[in-house]
């Protein structure tokens, strides 16, 4: 969960988020969902440089759960991100909001 002014703190990268979103081609659900997480998993509280990792890890978790997948390098193509950067954090993502993260 997270308070309304979150949205209004990271607007800068809620439209970065939006921006690779937009380059992927993801559904409304999931740009939803990679929202959410990004606002809701504690990640607007560290420092400047580890949002874009963040905003990457949130999109690429936002589209698995919303069954709209794109593989991890597109993602961090897209973000401008190393694919490593979201193979390190996308789980604990996940896990910060409350879902089970997949085993395979």
């Amino acid at each position: 969960m997270y308070r309304a002014g979150d949205e209004v703190d990271q607007r800068q990268w809620l439209e970065e988020l939006e921006a690779v979103a937009e380059d992927l081609g993801l559904d409304a659900e999931a740009r939803s969902t990679a929202k959410d997480l990004f606002l809701s998993t504690g990640e607007t509280a560290d420092a400047e440089r580890s949002k874009p990792a963040a905003v990457a890890a949130s999109v690429y978790a936002g589209a698995l759960i919303a069954g709209d997948q794109r593989s991890q390098t597109a993602v961090a193509e897209a973000a401008d991100v190393s694919r490593l950067v979201i193979q390190q954090r996308w789980k604990d993502v996940l896990d910060e909001a409350g879902f089970d993260p997949p085993t395979w």
